[in-house]
């Protein structure tokens, strides 16, 4: 006897499927929907309330033979998956959304890796005869997930929730295929397949695509990746050599002119440096734009903390009446059922986010130093990462060290790039960021002093505002702290029938 499922649509519908062992899930949801007249890139299954796993095969499925499936809609925003990519070897990670194409999330790779080959890739033909003349044919990737594998081009194109992946993590295997196609042929016929299929994204995918058209020799052994090396045979061709060698070429020259702006202003910095110390503000000034330095602080003088010299009276820490109820409130609201945000009010949610954030004009950001110094700048809504880092060198004793920001209680880092730091990092009306030395930093700026001479001279010591203290007349010593009755009646107990003070069971440990 054949297994078989039975799926469940919202409206009631039900259709028998036969699956076999090997049967993906989503080759079922495929074939019901089907059956059902339904566009099965809108729907999942559910098993007693359970997301059902698309990509698994029915054996591994945990499903047994007449289960009822339920069809239900998929949300429609994408979701975030973890890839790991294992090809020819190497293991890579990256997150990516559930809507990316395979071929997409293999480009994606691709980009992210210098030396990583996938999408574009030749050989010599084995057993050939004429291994000397230089010819190279195609190797197709072939994609395997939890078993099935994805070879064709049409089945490349497939998302990854098309795939069954729509939320987690997932292995992908990719392996090579010998084909009788010469690479030249087999470009040509990719792109313009690719055209043909999304002619929106033409532009992006040839920008993409074109480092990856250069050509490998066979895989060596050791399943090392081979070194990209010319073709012979595309010299007839005169339209696949001006692809492969002329966007590479034109992709270089368009950042090589932002290179020398961006190394251009710490030059200057560090030639007037070594001249006049004295003259250094002015080239600082010019080469950080509008961002201005709005105060310079001395590290502290004594090294016990302030927080530590403040005291407290040993009443402060007991806990009251009015801890326990917070306390009880805490525990009844977590315990209460919540809606789940829908998708208008997380995109409601998301517009307001925005719009306060678009009010924010300038912000206040304070760079806390290894020596404890700390200096302050003034920041606009178009001041970049590239700009701000230039601003922190400017003040610095040892410029050319390498360093790293980080805003204080997170591990999110500031990246040097052109990004505006108000809107990329959600910042507010004040930020601190902790600068970190990275580890090729020399030991000599390590301990040496941070601030330049010029810049330190300008320090000023931080004022800790004195928090005012209510007096309270105390008549020898201070007993334990209660919080008096509302009214006269039940004055031996509190409120909702909570003592005035609480047993010793209840207070803090450590604390008399």
């Amino acid at each position: 006897m054949s297994a078989h499922v039975e799926v469940v649509s919202s409206d009631f519908r039900r259709v028998k499927v036969k699956v076999s062992p090997g049967t993906h899930l989503v080759d079922v949801l495929t074939e019901a929907c089907k059956k059902l007249n339904l566009n099965a890139d809108k729907y999942l299954f559910k098993h007693k309330q359970k997301a059902v796993d698309l990509s698994a095969p029915f054996r591994t499925s945990g499903l047994v033979t007449g289960a009822k499936l339920e069809l239900v809609l998929k949300s429609s925003s994408p979701s975030v998956v973890s890839i790991a990519l294992d090809v020819v070897g190497r293991r890579l990670t990256k997150k990516l959304p559930s809507h990316m194409t395979l071929w997409q999330v293999m480009r994606q790779f691709e980009t992210a890796e210098k030396d990583l080959n996938i999408t574009g890739r030749g050989s010599p033909k084995p057993n050939s005869g004429n291994s000397g003349s230089g010819q190279l044919y195609y190797e197709a990737p072939v994609v395997n997930i939890l078993g099935k594998e994805y070879s064709a081009l049409e089945d490349l194109q497939k998302t990854l929730s098309q795939c069954g992946i729509n939320s987690g993590s997932i292995v992908l295997r990719v392996a090579f295929r010998n084909s009788d196609k010469t690479l030249y042929e087999a470009m040509e016929e990719i792109s313009g397949y690719l055209k043909d299929v999304a002619p929106v994204e033409t532009e992006k995918q040839e920008e993409t695509t074109a480092p990856a058209l250069s050509v490998s020799e066979g895989p060596k052994p050791g399943g090392a990746l081979a070194r990209p090396m010319t073709q012979p045979e595309a010299a007839p061709a005169p339209e696949a050599t001006s692809t492969e060698e002329t966007k590479p070429k034109t992709t270089t020259t368009a950042t090589e002119p932002s290179a020398p702006v961006e190394s251009s202003a710490p030059a200057e910095s560090n030639v007037a440096g070594d001249a006049m110390d004295i003259d250094e503000p002015s080239t600082t000034a010019t080469a950080v734009g509008r961002i201005q330095l709005d105060g310079v602080f001395s590290a502290p003088s004594s090294s016990t903390p302030i927080a530590a010299q403040i005291f407290e009276e040993e009443s402060v820490y007991e806990p009251t009446i009015a801890h326990a109820q917070l306390r009880q409130q805490q525990l009844n609201a977590r315990s209460q059922n919540t809606r789940l945000k829908s998708d208008a009010e997380l995109a409601a949610a998301a517009a307001q986010e925005a719009a306060k954030l678009a009010k924010i004009t300038t912000v206040h950001i304070k760079v806390r130093f290894p020596d404890q110094t700390s200096a302050q700048w003034v920041i606009g809504r178009e001041e970049t990462g590239t700009v701000f880092y230039e601003a922190v060198r400017g003040v610095m004793a040892h410029p050319n060290e390498p360093f790293k920001l980080i805003m204080s209680g997170t591990k999110t880092f500031i990246q040097e790039d052109g990004k505006p730091l108000i809107t990329n990092y959600r910042l507010k009306s004040h930020e601190l960021l902790n600068l970190m030395w990275e580890d090729e930093a020399s030991s000599e700026a390590r301990n040496a002093a941070f601030l330049k001479s010029s810049v330190a001279s300008k320090a000023q010591a931080v004022v800790v505002p004195k928090v005012p203290k209510e007096t309270e007349e105390q008549e020898g010593t201070a007993g334990p702290s209660t919080i008096p009755a509302k009214s006269e009646k039940n004055s031996g107990s509190g409120l909702d029938g909570f003592p005035k003070k609480l047993p010793k069971w209840m207070k803090l440990p450590g604390r008399k």
